[in-house]
């Protein structure tokens, strides 16, 4: 037996059921990262066998898990721990350095990248004048080959000139350039998911989507980056260290 499998323990003579006994104790060992993204659980039939349960059961709380975005289903090929993100909202730190520091493999699939004329909003927030041009780049940001989110950047060309250097980390470009965001301000709200996102993002049509909308600051205060990102609730979570 898989010696992560022996730390659980089920009481059939308990008021809870027991599908849900084992829903929550495999929640509780894949958020201790008892088994790491990317990783095979067994078939319903191997763990009903494996903790002497029936399969129902084990579907029942394979089903749970799956509600919660902890496993995603492959037809054909098993079941598999999706990517989760804990990200700190006091901290500044890229996409790229924020999923590399957990282990996953950040990769972005690109949807558009180009230089155009602002918009009024992009211009009032990021100081532009009458003839500014920005870069912008929208693309599908990826761990281990899962959408995450969907992201929408606007910079500055004296930032940002050819938007076709950004390859998988933005920051990576703009401090090579030797002009790195140091500080920066966000926005988070909750949207329903458009069709268009929906498919983007791989949900359901209408789905809950964090929107975080960043201002970054270069070191002499210029605003140099407006990025829109639409995060997937079911990958995501945000956390806030308060002290008193």
């Amino acid at each position: 037996m898989d010696t992560r499998f022996q730390q659980l323990r089920l009481d059939p003579a308990g008021a809870t059921p027991l599908y849900q006994q084992l829903a929550r104790q495999l929640e509780q060992a894949i958020e201790a990262g008892a088994w790491q993204a990317g990783e095979a659980l067994p078939s319903e039939r191997s763990l009903a066998e494996t903790l002497a349960v029936s399969r129902i059961t084990a579907r029942k709380a394979l089903d749970r898990l799956a509600e919660l975005g902890l496993i995603r289903r492959s037809r054909g090929s098993g079941t598999f721990i999706t990517p989760r993100l804990n990200q700190s909202l006091t901290r500044l730190v890229s996409f790229t350095e924020m999923l590399t520091q957990r282990g996953f493999t950040p990769s972005s699939h690109w949807l558009s990248r180009s230089l155009a004329t602002p918009s009024a909003e992009e211009s009032m927030r990021l100081g532009l004048g009458a003839d500014a041009r920005v870069a912008r780049l929208r693309r599908l940001r990826l761990a281990d080959d899962v959408v995450m989110a969907v992201e929408e950047s606007c910079l500055p060309a004296s930032v940002l000139s050819d938007p076709m250097a950004v390859e998988t980390s933005l920051y990576a470009v703009m401090e090579a350039a030797g002009k790195p965001v140091v500080r920066a301000l966000q926005h988070v709200t909750a949207i329903n998911a458009d069709a268009e996102l929906a498919e983007l993002a791989e949900v359901p049509g209408g789905q809950a989507l964090l929107k975080i909308t960043r201002l970054g600051y270069l070191v002499d205060g210029t605003a140099a980056e407006l990025t829109v990102t639409y995060c997937r609730t079911d990958y995501y979570d945000f956390m806030v260290e308060l002290t008193r």
